[in-house]
């Protein structure tokens, strides 16, 4: 057989050997994906009826998955309570008060009772999710509280006279770019940007009051932003009662009736793997002309 016939021959065998290896590491790659990738598995701890613990961990930038946690164990029949453990300085305001919303809505199902366990910080948004559950939790030096609104951005006017650049706006309405960080407000503007702060700040003081079934002039006098300690919050009806996890655990089963150590109930978090890495989403990482415009004024229920 002619030597180039050969060489064709074994050219042909490597590229064969080469997809199928390559279609094999595809397919490892896809069942691993599928595997570990779940927004739903849980994970419990000991043996028992059941509690589900649902975290608020850190700044609330989306309420999406924390509703969807919470109303998948509200409809839980064999979730005898849920207790929702808090550690967040708060963040936006239309997602605090959805997850607020969200949690209200169980207690006022009165189907299972629905608590939470402020750790180290509930302030701002965070508190504004606990007040909506039926008992609050807190450690003595817990911190607790932040009923306010702020806004804040950079004003960069100076930098660009300085970097001898312009910016130049066109605009139909007077108020079409309020809070241009590239030159100062003017009194209108800032007259309209307050207005709407203190409308979100009348909404944070009425969900609270109504949460902790108070009256809201009861609780405008303490709702200017300040923040206590778990210990001090306690003689202004901000929490109900302090102790650790465990004691809200502890109480949790006792009310609904749970003898001995209830089994806890966590969702999972999501594990990321190289297949997440070879397969998932990276649109959040890739800059387009929709994030680059992305510079309007923010409100937040947020603890600084």
């Amino acid at each position: 057989m002619p030597e180039n016939q050969n060489s064709s021959r074994t050219l042909l065998w490597v590229v064969i050997g080469g997809g199928v290896f390559f279609l094999f590491v595809m397919a490892v790659f896809t069942l691993v994906y599928f595997a570990v990738k779940s927004d739903h598995k849980e994970f419990a701890s000991g043996f028992g009826d059941k509690i589900a613990v649902v975290d608020l961990e850190g700044v609330i930038l989306d309420s999406k998955q924390f509703i969807k946690d919470i109303k998948k164990y509200d409809e839980d029949d064999s979730i005898k309570a849920i207790i929702v453990r808090i550690n967040s300085p708060g963040g936006g305001a239309a997602a605090s008060q959805e997850m607020y919303t969200a949690v209200k809505r169980v207690r006022d199902r009165k189907k299972k009772p629905i608590v939470s366990w402020i750790s180290t910080v509930g302030a701002s948004g965070g508190y504004y999710v606990a007040s909506g559950t039926s008992k609050i939790f807190a450690g003595n030096a817990s911190i607790v509280g932040s009923i306010g609104v702020i806004a804040q951005w950079y004003n960069y006017e100076d930098l660009l006279h300085w970097a001898k650049l312009k910016d130049v706006t066109l605009k139909a309405g007077e108020l079409k770019d309020a809070g241009n960080p590239a030159r100062e407000m003017t009194p209108a503007e800032h007259a309209y940007l307050q207005g709407l702060i203190d409308d979100m700040h009348g909404q944070f003081i009425h969900d609270v009051a109504q949460g902790r079934n108070m009256k809201d002039e009861d609780l405008k006098p303490i709702a200017n932003g300040r923040v206590w300690t778990g210990q001090q919050a306690m003689p202004l009806k901000l929490v109900d009662q302090l102790g650790d996890f465990q004691t809200a655990v502890d109480e949790t089963a006792k009310s609904v009736g749970i003898k001995g150590e209830p089994t806890l109930v966590r969702p999972e978090k999501e594990k990321r793997t190289l297949a997440d890495i070879l397969f998932g989403d990276i649109s959040d990482f890739i800059p387009d002309r929709a994030k680059m415009m992305q510079s309007n004024v923010g409100f937040y229920y947020l603890w600084r």
